[in-house]
C-alpha cells in the first residue's frame, strides 16, 4: 500500500515486467517488456487497503492513475481491482488498444478520463462515471459526433470534451433537444398508435405494439440536424421507451424485457466538428427566430484545423440582426406547391462583415445519404445537409434548422463549385468505412478535397491552371472527378481514396478538348459511363469519355443547334442552363431570349449517328417561358422524381414547372415540338427583405437547388444570402 503522504518510490513485480511507482506525482507505470497482458498488478501496486481511512482517501483521489501506452485491451481492465480504487478522481487510459471499456469498474468518484488514443466503439457505457467532468476521447476513429451528444446527455456534470467546454451545448442537449423529442414521440404515439392499444390487453399484445412504435418512432420522429441522426434515433427509443413504461405504470427504465437493439444499418453522415459548444446553441435559437419573426440568423461559425482552412470569429448570440423578412403570398392556384420562407442566411460574407451583400453564391448541392442503399423511408434517407459555395468559404447547413454546421475558408479564393461523393477508406485496423468527400473549386484552378466528418482538408488537386466553372463526379465510380476550366478543357481526375493517414495519388485520366469555356456539365444519366454533355460560352457539345478508348486527349463528337430568336438553328450560343429531368429529356438555357428548351438526348444524338456530321439540330420537345433578361449566368436545376425544372431571374422570383403531365405527350411526339410554349406552373417571388431597414432589390437568383424529394429550395443569390423554402 502506498504511504497515505509521504514521497516514496516503490517497485512492484509481476510476470515478465517490472513497474516503478511515485507516491504523490501523477503515478505512470512503464513496461519493461513488449508484451500486452493483463494490468492487474499495476493496480496492486496501488490500491488501497479494502476500507482506507479519510486520509488515505483523500489521498488516492488526488493521484492520477496512468496506464498510458500499455498496449492494454479490454480484457487486460479487471473490474475487481478497480472496486478498490472507488474514490479515485482522475485515470489515464490513453494510447491502447481498447474497443470498449467494461460496464462495471466502480469508479463512482471518477471526475476526469482520459481514453483518447484507442479504438473505442461505445461510449454510453461511460454512464457508469455519473461525476464525470472532464472527458477525452479523441482519435477514436469510430466515434462520431453522436457521441458526443450522447455522453452529454448521459454526463449531467460534463463540462469539457476533448478539451472544449461544452456547458452551454450540453444543456441544451438534455433541456431543449429532450423537450421537443418528448414533445414529438408522444403526438407519434396519439395520433398513430392509442388507438391500436385497448383498455384490456395481453403481454403479447403490449409486446406487439410496443416493437412496432419503437421502431416506427425512431424512423418518423426527427430533429436536428441529419448528421445526429443516430443520436436522435437512440433519443427517441429512449423516450419511446419511458413514455411505455409511464403508462404501464412502471418507472422509467424497468421495462422488464430485454432492451432490443436498435435497428441501424447505417453509417453516418456528416458529423459537427469536435468544438461544439455556444455557437451551436446560439445558432439553433436564431433559426427558431427565423421560423417564428422571420429574422436573419447570424453568418455560419467556422471550427477546427488544417493549415488550408481559416478559422472565423464566433458569431455572437445577442448580435444585432440586419435582416428581417416579409412574406409573400403565392399564386392561387390548385397546382401551387406551399413553400413557406423558412431560413435566410448570410453565412459567405467576406471578413466576417455584416454589411457584406455582394458576394455572389454559386453552388448548392446536397450531400448523399451513407445509407442511401439501405433504407426506402426518403423521410430517412434523405439528406438535409447541403453544401454552398460563394466568395472565399464553403458552408455546410442544416436546412431544418437553418444552422451552419461547418464553415471552410481559403482566403484569396472564390469559390465557384462543390460536389461530393461517397468514398469508402480503411481504418488503422483494417475496417472499411464509408465517408462523405466534399470536392470544392474555383478561381485559383484547385480542388480542394474535404473528409467532412473528420473537418480536415485532407489534400488538393492543382487540376487548372485558370478558373474550374463546374465540377461533378460520377455516379458509377466514387474517385472519378470531372472539372471544367476556363482553359478551355474539361478534365477527369481519379481522386484516389486517402489511407488512414490520409496519403492518396490523384491523376488525370482524360482530358475533353473544348472550343469555349464550359459553363455546365451533366453526365448522361442512362449511359454516365460514356457520354457527357456540356453547356459552354458558344454552343452545347458532347463528348465520349469511354475508358477503353485510347486517346486521353479528345475532340467533342457532336455540337447540337437550337433555335435563336429569328427562328434560325444555330450552334454558335451561350447555354449557361443545363440539367437532365430524366433519363432522356435535356433542359437547356439560353439561345433563345425568354425561354428554356426541353429536348431528347437519344433522338438527337442517334440523329448524329446516321450522318457524319459533327453538327445536329437538338430535336425540341418541349419550350418553357422565363424572363426575358439577358443576364448571364442565372442557372437552371431539375427534381426528376417530381418532374419539375427550376430557375431563377433578375428580379429574385424562382420560376417553377411541374411537367409531369407532359411527360406521355412527350414520349409520343417523336421529337416533334409543340407550338404552345409551358408557362410556369408557379412564380415564387422574393419577400420583402430589409437590411438595416432599407429594402433589399435586385436581387438576382444564380441557381435554385432542391433536395431529392423536393422538401427544400435553396435559392442561391447575387447579394451574398442562401434562402431555404419549405413544402409545407
Amino acid at each position: 500500500m502506498i504511504n497515505n503522504m509521504a514521497t516514496q518510490t516503490f517497485v512492484g513485480t509481476g510476470p515478465e515486467r517490472s513497474y516503478m511507482v511515485t507516491a504523490m506525482q501523477p503515478i505512470t507505470w512503464q513496461r519493461s517488456d513488449s508484451h500486452s497482458d493483463v494490468a492487474c498488478n499495476i493496480l496492486t501496486q496501488y490500491s488501497p487497503e479494502p476500507e482506507p481511512d479519510q486520509n488515505t482517501a483523500t489521498v488516492t483521489a488526488r493521484q492520477p492513475v496512468t496506464l498510458s501506452k500499455l498496449q492494454l485491451k479490454t480484457g487486460d481492465l479487471d473490474p475487481r481491482l478497480f472496486s478498490r480504487l472507488r474514490h479515485l478522481q482522475n485515470l489515464d487510459l490513453s494510447d491502447n488498444l481498447l474497443d470498449k471499456l467494461p460496464a462495471n469498474l466502480s469508479l463512482p468518484d471518477l471526475r476526469v478520463l482520459n481514453c483518447s488514443n484507442n479504438q473505442l466503439e461505445d461510449v454510453t457505457v461511460l454512464k457508469q462515471f455519473p461525476l464525470l467532468e472532464e472527458l477525452n476521447y479523441e482519435n477514436n476513429v469510430y466515434l462520431t459526433t453522436n457521441d458526443d451528444y450522447k455522453v452529454m446527455f448521459l454526463l449531467q456534470n460534463l463540462r469539457l470534451l476533448n478539451g472544449k467546454d461544452v456547458t452551454k451545448l450540453a444543456n441544451h442537449v438534455r433541456v431543449v433537444n429532450s423537450r421537443e423529442l418528448t414533445s414529438k414521440v408522444t403526438a407519434h404515439w396519439e395520433r398513430h398508435f392509442r388507438s391500436q392499444l385497448p383498455e384490456k390487453y395481453s403481454a403479447e399484445h403490449v409486446m406487439f405494439i410496443r416493437k412496432k412504435f419503437l421502431k416506427s418512432a425512431q424512423t418518423h420522429v426527427i430533429y436536428g440536424p441529419s448528421s445526429l441522426g443516430e443520436f436522435t434515433r437512440w433519443r427517441v427509443k429512449m423516450i419511446a421507451e419511458e413514455l411505455l413504461a409511464s403508462m404501464q405504470g412502471q418507472e422509467e427504465n424497468t421495462h422488464p424485457e430485454t432492451q432490443e437493439r436498435m435497428e441501424d444499418d447505417d453509417e453516418e453522415t456528416t458529423e459537427n466538428p469536435r468544438e461544439v459548444g455556444e455557437d451551436d446553441i446560439a445558432q439553433a435559437k436564431v433559426a427558431e427566430e427565423t421560423h417564428r419573426n422571420g429574422e436573419q440568423p447570424p453568418k455560419g461559425q467556422s471550427h477546427r484545423r488544417s493549415s488550408q482552412l481559416t478559422e472565423e470569429q464566433k458569431s455572437q448570440d445577442q448580435d444585432k440582426r440586419v435582416l428581417t423578412i416579409t412574406p409573400v403570398k403565392n399564386l392561387e392556384d390548385k397546382e401551387v406547391i406551399s413553400l413557406e420562407p423558412f431560413h435566410f442566411l448570410q453565412c459567405h460574407s467576406k471578413g466576417n462583415s455584416r454589411e457584406d451583400f455582394k458576394t455572389q453564391l454559386w453552388s448548392c448541392v446536397f450531400e448523399p445519404p451513407l445509407d442511401s442503399g439501405t433504407r426506402k423511408d426518403p423521410v430517412v434517407s434523405t439528406s438535409r445537409t447541403m453544401a454552398t459555395c460563394g466568395g472565399e468559404s464553403v458552408c455546410l447547413i442544416d436546412c431544418e434548422t437553418g444552422i451552419v454546421l461547418k464553415k471552410y475558408k481559403v482566403p484569396a479564393e472564390e469559390f465557384f463549385t462543390v460536389a461530393w461523393t461517397t468514398l469508402t477508406m480503411v481504418t488503422n485496423d483494417g475496417r472499411k468505412k464509408k465517408h462523405n468527400i466534399l470536392a470544392a473549386a474555383g478561381r485559383r484552378g484547385i480542388v480542394k478535397l474535404i473528409h467532412v466528418s473528420a473537418d480536415f482538408c485532407y489534400g488538393e488537386i492543382k487540376a487548372h491552371k485558370k478558373p474550374i466553372a463546374t465540377a461533378c463526379f460520377s455516379p458509377t465510380c466514387e474517385t472519378h472527378l470531372f472539372t471544367a476550366s476556363y482553359d478551355k478543357r474539361i478534365g477527369l481526375w481519379d481522386i484516389g481514396v486517402p489511407d488512414c493517414d490520409y496519403n492518396f495519388k490523384a491523376s488525370q485520366l482524360m482530358v475533353l478538348e473544348v472550343a469555349s469555356i464550359p459553363l455546365r456539365i451533366a453526365l448522361v444519366p442512362s449511359c454516365p459511363d460514356q457520354f457527357l454533355l456540356a453547356g459552354c460560352e458558344e454552343g452545347c457539345f458532347a463528348w465520349d469519355i469511354r475508358l477503353d478508348k485510347p486517346q486521353k486527349s479528345r475532340p467533342f463528337e457532336v455540337a447540337f443547334q437550337f433555335p435563336n430568336d429569328e427562328g434560325e438553328e444555330t450552334a454558335s450560343h451561350r447555354v449557361d442552363g443545363l440539367a437532365f429531368l430524366n433519363k432522356d429529356v435535356v433542359v437547356s438555357k439560353s439561345s433563345k431570349t425568354g425561354s428554356i428548351y426541353l429536348w431528347s438526348w437519344s433522338q438527337s444524338f442517334e440523329a448524329q449517328g446516321k450522318s457524319c456530321q459533327r453538327t445536329r439540330p437538338a430535336l425540341i420537345l418541349a419550350e418553357l417561358e422565363w424572363s426575358t433578361t439577358d443576364l448571364p449566368y442565372l442557372t437552371l436545376s431539375t427534381c426528376p422524381a417530381a418532374e419539375y425544372v427550376f430557375c431563377g431571374d433578375e428580379k429574385g422570383s424562382v420560376w417553377m414547372y411541374n411537367l409531369s403531365k407532359h411527360s406521355s405527350a412527350w414520349r409520343a411526339s417523336k421529337g416533334k415540338c409543340s407550338e404552345n410554349r409551358i408557362a410556369p406552373t408557379q412564380i415564387l417571388e422574393w419577400p420583402e427583405l430589409r437590411a438595416n431597414g432599407e429594402l433589399l432589390t435586385e436581387v438576382l437568383i444564380n441557381n435554385v437547388v432542391t433536395d431529392p424529394t423536393f422538401t427544400y429550395l435553396i435559392a442561391l443569390t447575387g447579394v451574398n444570402i442562401a434562402a431555404v423554402w419549405k413544402k409545407t
